[in-house]
């Protein structure tokens, strides 16, 4: 096997779990805004944050062109000042799958946290607790099942990112190929050999995360 086979294995689990990543780090934060608090148009917020759960592949790549490519808002940023440039990039492939996994991690965390009994959280601050530390050593270890199996989720879901990646990242080999657009290349090549051994490896990859978060998600007295 060359690198046509090992080189989209190493790039989409990277791309998968520094997305990954990212999406947990926004979702424990948003997540927990919305467990916290209440404030006008929260519920047409959660809409718009879980959108990438919805909307075409292609729409959310031309959302990230016209946000991050060179004469995008951000992107025109980048490369003037830091001399950045994310299209056709292995990072602009990170950002495709963060964006596309991130609505898993935050659904997750934001069910999960609600899913704690507030009795704990509040005898934590009758002990003086501050909030960032009741949510530390509170929330965040009651709820850690249901968020490790959104995490896991969202992994399986980066590992899995076709479209978006595809216009922001490009398809090229050794530098930007993932797993699916490898599928996708030998498909086109004629590679049926190579494209049955890649979709094989995905698939036992991506049941093997389901039924980890599965197992995660049974309730203890069920497992």
């Amino acid at each position: 096997m060359d690198t046509n086979f090992f080189f989209p294995i190493q790039l989409s689990l990277r791309v998968a779990f520094l997305a990954t990543l990212v999406s947990l780090v926004l979702g424990l934060f948003l997540g927990w805004i919305f467990h916290r608090h209440r404030f006008p148009g929260k519920e047409l917020l959660d809409s718009i944050l879980s959108l990438p759960l919805v909307l075409p592949p292609t729409v959310l790549g031309y959302y990230l062109i016209v946000l991050l490519g060179r004469k995008g808002l951000v992107g025109r940023w980048l490369e003037d000042s830091f001399g950045v440039t994310l299209m056709f990039s292995w990072q602009g492939a990170v950002i495709a799958a963060a964006v596309v996994s991130f609505p898993l991690i935050f659904k997750s965390v934001r069910a999960a946290l609600d899913g704690v009994e507030r009795k704990y959280e509040d005898a934590a601050r009758t002990m003086g607790y501050p909030e960032w530390r009741v949510f530390l050593r509170v929330s965040l270890p009651l709820a850690g099942r249901g968020i490790l199996a959104g995490a896991m989720l969202a992994f399986a879901r980066a590992m899995g990112e076709f479209g978006a990646t595809l216009m922001i990242a490009g398809n090229l080999p050794g530098r930007t190929q993932t797993l699916s657009l490898a599928v996708y290349s030998a498909t086109q090549a004629g590679n049926d050999s190579l494209a049955s051994q890649l979709v094989l490896l995905i698939s036992i990859l991506c049941t093997l995360i389901l039924w980890i978060s599965g197992k995660l998600l049974t309730p203890k007295w069920q497992a």
